[in-house]
């Protein structure tokens, strides 16, 4: 009875921190409410980190949550080499029946239940922390708005190899802004998506390849 009663104050307790710091703390324990979309990949949460693996064949897919406007993401994630991530934000689900998005490359409706619209990039070949227009434009934010200046050197190699690499994601009105470790990787406008869904992405692979994983722990949300 007593370490139940402890259990439970602690818990009170650590809510209550949670609560008055404004932070969401998710994938501690389990997936919570986020759904899985757009593929076949799986996600699992072991030891308060969410574990993304690939499945041979599948198309990208995402782990999804939301809506949400304006917040503050911060992670920490690890990818193998071999594999390309990301996370969606501010991102959309096509409805069966949608036309092609708004902007779209090409004149195609997308398949329902895919998930398109700005990703931030996790990848080892130096445009992580850019931000992709996933399934749309198919081209980087920075090259759309003009702002390619904010991807220097430094930006480039701020991503480690085979380490834990901590994300930074604030996006206010139609102002994106990335940091990895600490080094500002995007900085741009765009009002197209005002609100959307975030979303953990386990890249597609072709077959006969894989199974490679992507890793987030101490992810975490602030609404602003």
């Amino acid at each position: 009875m007593k370490q139940r009663l402890l259990f439970s104050l602690f818990t009170s307790l650590a809510l209550s921190a949670q609560a008055e710091d404004g932070w969401q703390h998710w994938f501690q324990k389990d997936l919570g409410d986020a759904k899985v979309v757009s593929g076949t990949a799986t996600y699992k949460v072991e030891g308060g980190v969410l574990v993304g693996t690939t499945v041979d064949g599948s198309p990208n897919t995402f782990l999804v949550k939301g809506p949400f406007k304006d917040f503050e993401l911060q992670f920490e994630v690890k990818v193998d080499d071999e594999l390309n991530s990301g996370v969606q934000v501010r991102s959309h689900l096509a409805k069966e029946g949608d036309p092609a998005p708004e902007g779209s490359k090409n004149d195609k409706p997308l398949p329902a239940g895919r998930l398109y619209g700005p990703q931030c990039e996790i990848a080892v070949n130096g445009t992580a922390g850019d931000f992709y227009d996933e399934a749309r434009r198919g081209t980087w934010w920075s090259i759309l708005t003009q702002t390619e200046a904010v991807r220097t050197d430094e930006a480039k190699a701020a991503f480690k190899k085979g380490e834990w690499n901590h994300y930074r994601i604030v996006v206010q009105a139609d102002h994106y802004q990335s940091f990895v470790n600490g080094v500002k990787t995007a900085d741009f406008k765009q009002p197209g998506d005002p609100e959307g869904h975030i979303g953990f992405q386990v890249h597609g692979i072709k077959k006969g390849s894989g199974p490679y994983t992507v890793c987030w722990k101490n992810v975490k949300l602030k609404t602003l």
